[in-house]
């Protein structure tokens, strides 16, 4: 049967061609999404979803929303959770082939932009589970495509678009702001000044307030808070020599090495090429993070979200350059780059997804290299131990007990999977839940997850060793393996008031 003519021209379009890309990686994901377990932090996010907020410590409220939304809609569910997060990846996707599309690339440039970014392994971790990262990402490539078309089409009306995207981003993760930073930069130093006089660049500046402004007035209710976040998580990363990776992570781990040479054209095309000096802007929305970024020491991951709009205009450029060249070498040079996106979007893959057998040695190597997996293993198991702990309690005490956990993704744990058991909500001194306290009436029996003995000994009254948690299999998890013990306890010595004041940490 002959599609109509319309039809037929949109299933044939690039941005057909675009989405469908877009869809097999969402199908990908949704294939293997499954595996394992939930992710530490995705526990962490979905406790904080049950409890809506217009802030919270350790990230603005926008992905805890989707969290909230995902419990609502699917219940309890891998895929329905991280269903949000490879959608929103895959709009990245085709946001990223569409801005080459912009810069002139016929459906091959188009198609090489768009799979330049996907072949990131920080891009395909980002679909593989539920985090801020995730949209984060997406918000930054929105706020680039809408540039584009502003400088392109010299029309101010896309500074709403634009600024809906850094709102929705500072809703999301504050490392919008170092876009943010790249813009202003962009703006003083090219051409785009002429729109610091512009009322749509100022009603854009307006938008993504009034966006934000929830969560500002909330972080001012709560004296900034975020910001002592920030300085311990920062000393914590430094301390552990995270920064020093930084360079590295550009090259493998934010990017991938065969896409390197894509995106190196992209600066050229922005900073060096005639025909860039209108796009200029766009330049020093990647060149400002990325040294704000380094002489920070900031994690390498946080500038992911700044190659898209690399890879589009040199994926453009490249394919210009490479139509100049002889034809014998110039269909080299295609097959070299569509055979090493092919090789490297699987190893990639390999390495990033959660496909490997639990225990195997690729199992092992790949968590080695993205340090996510072993994180997802074991909840369920330390719940259920948990619950035998809870129910082994006299009666007397079990009716006025708590559970006392170290961190937020482990307080998740408890509350997604301890209600089967009977168990009680969890609460912590981490983060945000500390804002929340203590139980009320205060618990007179505490069982204690991921403490330090030192600290329970000298923190609680009659403490007794009842357990140890062990993954299954003794496969290691990052967050449990130096706080394997569990212990019973009474009250805090101090009393519950005095000793919760003190017990405010950051994590």
């Amino acid at each position: 049967m002959k599609l109509p003519s319309k039809l037929q021209a949109a299933v044939s379009s690039d941005l057909c061609v675009l989405i469908l890309i877009a869809l097999a990686r969402i199908l990908i994901h949704a294939i293997t999404n499954g595996q394992y377990g939930f992710h530490h932090d995705e526990l962490g996010f979905m406790e904080e979803g049950r409890h809506l907020d217009f802030g919270y410590v350790a990230f603005p409220p926008f992905t805890p929303l989707i969290a909230r939304l995902s419990l609502e809609l699917f219940g309890v569910s891998m895929i329905g959770l991280r269903l949000f997060s490879c959608t929103a990846q895959g709009i990245a996707t085709v946001l990223t082939g569409l801005m080459a599309k912009e810069f002139g690339a016929t459906r091959n440039g188009q198609v090489v932009a768009a799979l330049a970014a996907t072949t990131a392994p920080a891009m395909l971790a980002n679909g593989g589970f539920f985090m801020y990262t995730s949209f984060d990402y997406l918000w930054w490539v929105l706020a680039s495509y809408f540039v584009l078309r502003l400088l392109k089409s010299d029309d101010p009306r896309w500074w709403i678009g634009v600024g809906v995207a850094v709102g929705m981003g500072m809703e999301t993760k504050y490392t919008m702001g170092f876009l943010i930073a790249g813009m202003l930069a962009g703006l003083l130093l090219t051409p785009a000044r002429r729109y610091l006089s512009s009322p749509w660049l100022w009603t854009g500046v307006v938008v993504s307030l009034a966006i934000y402004l929830p969560n500002l007035i909330w972080q001012a209710q709560h004296h900034f808070i975020h910001l002592d976040f920030l300085q311990s998580i920062h000393a914590r990363d430094v301390a552990r020599g995270w920064g020093k990776l930084f360079y590295i992570d550009q090259l493998y781990s934010v990017s991938n090495i065969v896409t390197v040479p894509i995106w190196l054209a992209g600066l050229y095309f922005y900073f060096v090429r005639p025909e860039g000096l209108r796009y200029r802007m766009m330049g020093w929305m990647y060149l400002s993070p990325f040294l704000l970024l380094a002489v920070t020491r900031a994690r390498g991951y946080y500038l992911a979200p700044a190659y898209p709009l690399l890879l589009a205009a040199g994926a453009a450029w490249g394919e210009r350059w490479v139509s100049t060249l002889p034809e014998g070498r110039a269909r080299s040079i295609r097959i070299t780059v569509w055979q090493s996106l092919a090789w490297s979007t699987l190893l990639a893959a390999a390495v990033t997804l959660p496909i490997a057998p639990v225990g195997s040695g690729w199992y092992h190597f790949a968590d080695q290299v993205n340090g996510n997996f072993n994180m997802e293993i074991g909840w369920p198991e330390i719940v259920r131990q948990t619950s035998d702990i809870y129910h082994a309690l006299p009666s007397e005490q079990r009716a006025h007990a708590g559970i006392l956990v170290g961190d937020v993704g482990e307080a998740g744990a408890i509350d997604t999977f301890g209600p089967q058991y009977g168990l009680p909500s969890a609460f912590s001194g981490q983060n945000t839940h500390w804002l929340r306290g203590y139980p009320s009436p205060p618990p007179q029996t505490v069982i204690m997850l991921n403490f330090k003995r030192e600290f329970v000994a000298s923190a609680f009254a009659d403490c007794r060793l009842v357990g140890r948690v062990a993954n299954p299999g003794g496969l290691h998890n990052d967050i449990t393996d130096d706080y394997r013990d569990i212990f019973v306890c009474g009250p805090p010595r101090a009393g519950w008031e005095e000793f919760w004041k003190g017990f405010h940490y950051y994590g």
